[in-house]
């Protein structure tokens, strides 16, 4: 009977041997899709202000912490960062930005919509204001014009 005992322990242990490796397929699937959400929002987080910007050839410019976005919507209002400007407020704003020492780089961003005049009186009033580094955004595009 000790022998039986024996046989039926050792068919248990064969059967049921401990796993020594650690199951990373429901990690990797977590980090992928962590990944894919990233990867789609981040694209959202950059601009708060809608803007349907042109296409262009142009190659990316490096990124400035000491960078201030100016966006010009499609009904022409102007937005510095995410705030609104009011109506008329534009050269005061302009004038708060101005921290007395180097003027940071601006990036402005206009509705490809807007009238040409529109984007220019701004950018006059960006020079007109000492904002002399300022840099376009447009979408990348590979086609020719």
């Amino acid at each position: 009977m000790a022998m039986g005992l024996q046989a039926s322990r050792r068919g248990r242990r064969r059967g049921r041997a401990p796993m020594a490796e650690i199951n990373v397929t429901p990690f990797v699937d977590v980090m992928l899709v962590l990944l894919i959400i990233f990867m789609v929002t981040a694209p959202l987080l950059t601009a708060g202000v809608p803007v349907e910007l042109p296409d262009s050839r142009a190659n990316p410019i490096d990124q400035d912490p000491r960078q201030v976005t100016v966006s010009i919507d499609r009904e022409g209002y102007i937005f510095i960062d995410k705030e609104r400007v009011p109506v008329g407020g534009f050269p005061a704003a302009l004038a708060a930005l101005d921290s007395g020492g180097e003027k940071p780089v601006v990036t402005l961003r206009a509705d490809k919509a807007l009238d040409y005049g529109r984007v220019m009186a701004v950018m006059g009033e960006l020079n007109r204001g000492g904002f002399n580094s300022i840099s376009l955004v447009t979408n990348s595009s590979v086609s020719a014009p």
